[in-house]
């Protein structure tokens, strides 16, 4: 289904998550520092005719058209719209690989940047997961982000020192504001279950965020629905509604995820398991294997030839 988000809506409801402001919670940062987003500026000017984009492992874009209109098209059967027409200055961001064109961009001017974008986990990155194969946001739905994007066509309209790793950085800023916006409007552009959905909903974001701070903790369904301020109960249908599995299925998966960047970065299997709050690395493996299909160190071995292990200082 086309995820292209609604101007005219989206101006109606830029008020609606008033009340739950003041009990805001940073619900990204935890995500964002455990795993990472690499942007890496690729294109800065007009196209001519079409222009393709190839769909690599591990490989995300985010494209910024500031003026103009044009199509793109992406394959059947790939969750993306067939077509899809764009015509006014917007955000078109792919969270995972995916084929997609663009049909008579803008011949004339610097009115369109791309990006790449690396995620820490590539596909298993909970954002990524988290996410449409393609979202398109207007860029005046986004409140704050046209300082961003005038910084960033000031670097990229002319060469200047430091201008590819400046730019670099304002497209992770630039990806930051965006997914901030998509939190307290999911539903817009087609999120309305998953992580996003739970960091969405004020009581639920602050037992996520708790948990993915402290991810080796000790986390009973007591003591999350406690952080939330809602009973056991309550608190485990909403979680289940909102984010699709159980809070103990989600601790899980998250401790496995926060495991897979440790033990990519070298850390060894003990460490790891101390840190995630295991009683032993035996158990440790068994939730590993559960949700991974393979051990920890088998893992490691299948990303060994593509992804050099990081000695860790002892």
């Amino acid at each position: 289904m086309p995820i292209v988000a609604d101007s005219s809506k989206i101006a109606l409801s830029k008020h609606a998550d008033a009340s739950s402001t003041a009990n805001a919670v940073d619900r990204l940062s935890s995500l964002l520092e455990r795993f990472r987003v690499h942007a890496h500026l690729f294109h800065h000017g007009p196209l001519c005719g079409v222009t393709t984009f190839a769909a690599e492992p591990g490989r995300a874009f985010l494209h910024v058209l500031r003026r103009g209109e044009m199509l793109v098209s992406h394959r059947t059967r790939s969750g993306a719209p067939r077509k899809l027409q764009v015509s006014q200055p917007s955000l078109l961001f792919y969270p995972r690989p995916l084929y997609h064109a663009f049909h008579n961009a803008p011949e004339e001017g610097s009115d369109l940047v791309c990006a790449t974008l690396s995620f820490d986990g590539g596909a298993q990155h909970p954002l990524v997961l988290a996410l449409p194969p393609v979202v398109v946001v207007p860029v005046d739905a986004v409140e704050s982000i046209g300082k961003t994007l005038d910084l960033l066509f000031a670097e990229t309209d002319k060469v200047r020192c430091g201008q590819r790793l400046l730019a670099d950085r304002l497209f992770e800023v630039l990806l930051l504001q965006m997914l901030r916006w998509m939190l307290d409007h999911g539903p817009e552009v087609g999120v309305d279950s998953g992580l996003l959905a739970g960091l969405s909903s004020p009581k639920l974001a602050r037992a996520l965020t708790a948990l993915h701070d402290r991810p080796g903790d000790a986390w009973p369904l007591e003591r999350l629905a406690a952080v939330a301020g809602m009973s056991r109960s309550a608190f485990a249908a909403e979680f289940k509604d909102a984010v699709g599995v159980t809070p103990g299925e989600y601790l899980v998966r998250w401790r496995v995820s926060v495991a897979q960047t440790q033990l990519r970065s070298g850390f060894p299997v003990k460490a790891v398991s101390d840190e995630l709050g295991y009683a032993s690395p035996a158990a440790f493996s068994r939730a590993f294997t559960k949700v991974a299909g393979v051990s920890p160190m088998q893992w490691v071995r299948s990303i060994a030839p593509t992804t050099p292990l990081v000695k860790v200082p002892k």
